[in-house]
């Protein structure tokens, strides 16, 4: 069983990797924005004070993952891309935005609620205004000659249970 962005099970289906049929959304991000611990929190309650905070950011984290491949779609549909991109670092595959806002590498960082909300070191300050957010769906599939594929089925089940979403919304998911 594989747990990715849909986009990246449906792929994986189309190359005949998983077993046609078996996605199934377990839950769901937006994008959220942190800073590092006892920083001043900016406002970016709504888009014009979120393009406020991306102009006086001396730099800005974004990852390689889904939200940071939006970051740099918004970046551009707002029309800052111009001036935002000197004070970019995005960060290498497999290290969480996190790291570098609590090492104080960069004054802001962006990336899934999920991933940032409760990172060791930072604040987080919030969701992306709702009129600029993007919600990123996760979602399982059972792979193609799965040794295990009854446990793994079991375990999809568990995990839409009422339970497993209490436990996605301690983590900034919503179920589904």
């Amino acid at each position: 069983m594989i747990i990715m962005a849909s986009p990246a099970i449906d792929a994986q289906i189309k190359a005949g990797k998983v077993v046609s049929g078996s996605r199934v959304d377990l839950a769901k991000s937006g994008v959220g924005l942190a800073v590092p611990k006892g920083a001043p929190k900016p406002d970016i309650s709504t888009t014009e004070a979120l393009k406020k905070t991306l102009l006086a950011a001396k730099s800005i984290g974004y990852s390689t993952g889904p939200s940071g491949v939006y970051m740099i779609s918004l970046f551009e549909k707002l029309g800052l891309m111009d001036q935002v991109k000197p004070k970019l670092k995005q960060t290498p595959t497999g290290v969480f935005v996190g790291t570098i806002i609590a090492n104080r590498e960069v004054e802001v960082g962006f990336q899934q609620v999920s991933e940032v909300g409760n990172f060791p070191g930072v604040d987080y300050v919030g969701p992306l205004p709702a009129d600029v957010q993007q919600m990123t769906v996760f979602s399982s599939g059972i792979v193609v000659d799965a040794k295990e594929a009854e446990p793994a089925r079991a375990l999809v089940k568990f995990l839409t249970t009422p339970e497993a979403g209490a436990a996605f919304r301690k983590r900034g998911m919503e179920p589904g």
